[in-house]
């Protein structure tokens, strides 16, 4: 979600003091997937909530149900969150796609490797939505050894999922987490 009024204290903290850039431009469509990689630490939430106050980009995202407790559930769901239960059946996926083909503007972030641990098997449920919803994909990286946040270019599904899923995991490979013992691949 855009923080208008945390727009200042981001650019303060983490431009100015820390030294982050970003790289790329904002998505001007107005429908996509944004994933986001390598997730090792914490810090990768509040990259994320800076670099989308400085883009003035509103964005949602998904995060285990756990983080959705009080207190912190009612700050998660004002910044754009929506808790998911991944032991409960349903499919987050056709919910998700469900919002972006009732909205005329909407984005999600998703991490998908779904934790920050080290994770070979990314969940696929990102690449699931731009397919069913017919929707590009953004490759974010949060580059912790040159402080950059890193946005791609449009990324559009082919027919060919396992190509596809090694192109963008071949993209990430560049990229270090806070932890790069954790990264992507």
């Amino acid at each position: 979600m855009y923080l208008r009024f945390l727009r200042p204290l981001f650019i303060l903290i983490f431009e100015i003091i820390l030294g982050w850039k970003i790289r790329g431009n904002k998505p001007e469509l107005k429908k996509y997937v944004l994933i986001v990689a390598p997730h090792t630490s914490n810090w990768d939430f509040l990259i994320g909530l800076w670099a989308s106050s400085s883009l003035r980009l509103k964005s949602w995202f998904i995060g285990k149900k756990e983080l959705f407790i009080f207190p912190f559930g009612y700050l998660f769901r004002w910044l754009g969150g929506y808790p998911v239960d991944r032991k409960k059946g349903g499919d987050i996926v056709l919910s998700i796609v469900d919002i972006f083909n009732s909205r005329d503007e909407f984005n999600i972030v998703i991490s998908p490797e779904g934790t920050r641990k080290y994770n070979p098997n990314w969940k696929t449920g990102f690449y699931r939505i731009a397919t069913l919803a017919k929707i590009p994909i953004y490759l974010v990286a949060f580059d912790f050894s040159t402080k950059t946040v890193v946005i791609s270019e449009p990324f559009y599904p082919s027919q060919n999922k396992v190509n596809d899923i090694e192109k963008i995991k071949s993209y990430y490979k560049q990229f270090k987490g806070k932890y790069p013992d954790k990264g992507v691949l």
